[in-house]
């Protein structure tokens, strides 16, 4: 349905004299509603999912066929993988506007009214029953499982207290106090983590579900709820024995999975998408798309790394808290240093490591090693990868000459782009290979030497050049660094920020 320009009806009179009652609301389930204003999409060509990147392929379209075909559903996926932004998308497809009975607490269709209190109200009021509005967003409600969770949360509990004020019996239908799902009706419910749920309480969102009844403290409640029914899990979870019970999943009409990004390209326009890296204040930033695509690199990796549990996964907020970070850095040295641009270098990227170790759940070889190691191998290894694709082909034999020769280069942190430009160009053959960065003739001196030192970088995580003990890049043969000083340009060293180049 669209919002008309004209007062939206206030009685039950109006009502049915509106074009609520002629699309037969009366018949029209909240499944049927979903499923009307999608095809209605589909056919116009909108987005259906808007903001949620990588799964038109893929969960879209399943996701799609479940809602065609009036399903209940579940998401199955790791972390960070957009279940719950997916499910409240779902909102969308909802009436823009949907009338109820005045002061139900269930939210009660005029035309049909399951409580006592609707069928009261009207067999009283009649034509000049009040009716009140839902918007979409006041149809969604989610509830996030816990082992705590109890019957009167999920269903509702006899309430003593309205029951004395009423002076009625307490068997009473309109002495309960409902709970979440009984509040959903006719809208969305969502449950977050399925598989935590107590089993007696996945009976009772059975019982309401198939068969219509519940009861609440031995008392029989018949509520024929209008309402699509959503869940999420992890995999690992959903499938343990014992964790969900038998006719709960059977009622479960879809399950789809979800995906971490396929590709390397789509994750970066996940986490550019979600990522605040354009900020506002006295210095510019910008992270380069090599950078980008090193940040990203880190997360495919560490999927793939079997130090790293991967039955937790590696949620997609680590590339995107990653970047926050290291711009952060960059526009923190960018202040320091008095200029206008931050521009990321690969320093930063060790100065993220924060953003990485708190996010990866470690095997047992992973935790001999520790978290710290396994980032810094894994900011080598991208490192590694992205230079190998940028610069394939490329000849730098004249820089890593210049090396062997005994050139030595140290690269403060807190050094202005000036100074560190200076030094870099120096290098013979060095400058002229940023080209491959997608740099200009004319960008800025700090984009230069970050590209500079990415391909610095580069070299080194191939074991082309090398880095010495006072973090200097020098030859391959020349003395090395342990490993968790190579890994950090800029780790133990802040002391010698401003020193004078080799």
């Amino acid at each position: 349905m669209t919002q008309e320009n004209r007062p939206l009806p206030q009685t039950l009179g109006e009502l049915k004299s509106s074009r609520w009652a002629a699309e037969d609301l009366a018949g029209r389930s909240v499944k049927d509603e979903i499923r009307g204003n999608l095809l209605a999409r589909l056919q116009a060509g909108g987005e259906l999912f808007p903001g949620i990147v990588g799964y038109e392929d893929t969960v879209a379209p399943q996701l799609v066929n479940a809602l065609l075909s009036r399903h209940n559903f579940i998401l199955l996926g790791l972390r960070g993988q957009a279940k719950t932004r997916l499910i409240r998308l779902l909102t969308s497809l909802l009436d823009e506007h949907t009338p109820y009975i005045a002061g139900s607490e269930i939210r009660d269709n005029p035309f049909r009214p399951l409580t006592q209190y609707g069928r009261r109200r009207i067999a009283e009021k009649g034509d000049a029953t009040p009716i009140a509005w839902l918007e979409r967003h006041h149809r969604y409600v989610e509830k996030l499982a816990t082992p705590d969770v109890t019957i009167a949360d999920m269903i509702g509990d006899i309430d003593p207290i309205k029951a004395a004020r009423r002076g009625a019996d307490i068997a009473d239908e309109e002495n309960i106090h409902y709970g979440l799902l009984p509040r959903a009706n006719r809208g969305i419910f969502a449950v977050n983590e399925l598989p935590d749920l107590a089993g007696k309480i996945q009976v009772g969102l059975f019982n309401i579900l198939q068969e219509g009844d519940v009861q609440i403290k031995g008392y029989p409640v018949r509520l024929e709820l209008d309402v699509l029914l959503v869940f999420t899990a992890n995999p690992e979870d959903y499938t343990a024995r014992g964790k969900i019970i038998t006719p709960l999943k059977d009622r479960i009409g879809s399950e789809i999975r979800t995906h971490y990004p396929l590709s390397v390209e789509r994750g970066m326009e996940i986490t550019a998408q979600e990522a605040w890296v354009r900020r506002s204040g006295p210095v510019r930033t910008e992270a380069p798309a090599y950078l980008r695509e090193v940040v990203e690199q880190i997360a495919f990796l560490a999927r793939d790394d079997k130090r790293i549990d991967q039955r937790s996964g590696v949620s997609q907020r680590l590339p995107v808290s990653v970047l926050e970070n290291v711009v952060s850095n960059a526009e923190r040295r960018a202040a320091s240093s008095g200029e206008a641009e931050a521009v990321p270098r690969v320093l930063d990227l060790y100065a993220a490591l924060p953003s990485i170790t708190g996010k990866l759940e470690l095997e047992y070889e992973g935790e001999l090693k520790g978290a710290h190691v396994i980032a810094r191998d894994l900011i080598r290894q991208s490192i590694a990868l992205v230079y190998s694709r940028l610069l394939e082909g490329e000849s730098l034999k004249p820089v890593v000459q210049w090396f062997d020769l005994g050139g030595s280069l140290q690269l403060p942190e807190l050094a202005s782009s000036a100074e560190l430009l200076k030094q870099l160009s120096r290098i013979n053959g060095l400058m002229e290979k940023t080209a491959k960065l997608g740099l200009g003739v004319r960008e800025s001196d700090a984009r230069r030497v970050a590209a500079a030192e990415f391909i610095l970088e580069g070299l080194c995580a191939q074991r082309r050049i090398s880095r010495n003990e006072e973090q200097s890049f020098v030859a391959k043969d020349g003395p090395r660094a342990d490993d968790s000083e190579t890994a950090d340009p800029a780790g133990g060293r802040r002391d010698r920020r401003r020193q004078q180049f080799q």
